[in-house]
């Protein structure tokens, strides 16, 4: 009979956040996941930082005006696990749905760090996955801190081989294809919305956004499922304090809420500008294996012995403890259970071995 591959029904949102608002905005959140699930859908995807909202302020005001907005976005971000999470979880188990939710992610080192993530909660209400992104973009870098190459890895589910890039992740050559190396086949990139002010000379970033969702399609031969957020009445009645903030942002903002095939091309969408929605798309991962054959750029169609990539995928963590506590407990164990071996031989090998691995603060 050979392999039967998964088809089923995605979702992308297009909705805006209840601006810096972590309660409401989850609250509206599960709605939509419900939504989804009862037209159908398996899989559903939100935009970046959808819980609370993403920090349109600093394409306006300078960073000092900026300060109170970023305290407030600290106050509102989500700890992982929390009871924030934990409604998310119990959302995705009642309506058996897989959920891809873009939040603001407090730190686990620093009490005012935070982090642009994106978590993937499986069926059974369990996160499988948690992605921080790589590089924050621009002005981004007052906001969060750099994620790490832990998370740059693909989730294998019954519904295929999950992966997850955020924003300006998804034109990142090396990011995307650590992805399709890892044998991506449904690819989750989410973006927020864009002012007018976004848009520099013949720089689109609608056409941007479609050029990579599109770019990593066609090289991946993957599903592409694009989210974006929307600019609202609320973001604007929140930051827009002088009259020419309030023109930059009047005709709300610019972003694609689309799904494309393994061809590249656009299978669903886009959402128009400023609308909230859900768009939908079959998914049948036995369509990528007709495209595979043309060009498999992460197989047959590459040269390893002349290209190839290296992950670091240590955490960054700001804290290494070097003193030997955390071990000096287990060797103590090795030690007595060392003692009381009938096997005199690999007795004295592992004393040997682990002789070198005196605590600190045991030495004489």
């Amino acid at each position: 009979m050979g392999y039967i591959f998964p088809a089923y029904k995605a979702a992308a949102v297009q909705a805006a956040s209840v601006f810096l608002d972590r309660e409401r905005t989850t609250d509206k959140a599960c709605a939509l996941i419900r939504e989804a699930a009862r037209n159908g859908a398996r899989l559903v995807v939100f935009p970046e930082t959808y819980i609370a909202g993403y920090p349109h302020w600093t394409w306006l005001h300078t960073v000092k005006d900026g300060q109170k907005y970023f305290n407030s976005l600290v106050k509102s971000s989500v700890t992982v696990p929390s009871p924030t999470t934990d409604l998310l979880c119990a959302v995705a188990r009642e309506c058996d749905i897989f959920v891809a939710m873009g939040l603001n992610e407090t730190s686990e080192s620093s009490f005012a760090e935070i982090f642009n993530t994106m978590l993937l909660i499986d069926p059974t209400g369990r996160i499988i996955g948690k992605h921080r992104k790589l590089m924050p973009t621009f002005f981004e870098k007052l906001v969060w801190s750099f994620g790490d190459g832990k998370s740059l890895r693909t989730y294998d589910t019954e519904i295929g081989r999950l992966g997850m890039l955020i924003c300006g992740e998804n034109g990142n050559p090396l990011a995307r294809f650590a992805l399709t190396s890892q044998a991506e086949q449904v690819h989750i990139a989410n973006f927020p919305a864009f002012p007018q002010v976004g848009q520099i000379g013949d720089y689109s970033v609608r056409k941007a956004t479609e050029i990579r969702a599109a770019a990593h399609s066609f090289e991946g031969k993957v599903f592409t499922i694009v989210s974006s957020s929307i600019i609202d009445d609320g973001v604007r009645d929140a930051i827009a304090d002088r009259p020419e903030y309030v023109e930059v942002l009047k005709n709300g903002g610019v972003g694609l809420t689309a799904i494309y095939g393994p061809s590249g091309a656009m299978i669903a969408g886009p959402i128009p500008d400023n609308e909230e929605g859900i768009v939908y798309a079959d998914i049948n991962l036995e369509e990528g294996i007709n495209w595979k054959i043309f060009h498999d750029y992460n197989g047959n169609y590459n040269r390893f012995d002349v290209l190839s990539l290296t992950i670091n995928d240590a955490g960054r963590l700001p804290l290494h403890r070097t003193s030997g506590g955390q071990h000096a407990e287990l060797l103590e164990t090795i030690r007595s259970r060392l003692a009381t071996t009938a096997d005199t031989t690999l007795a004295e090998d592992l004393q040997e071995l682990i002789s070198g691995f005196v605590p600190a603060g045991k030495r004489p």
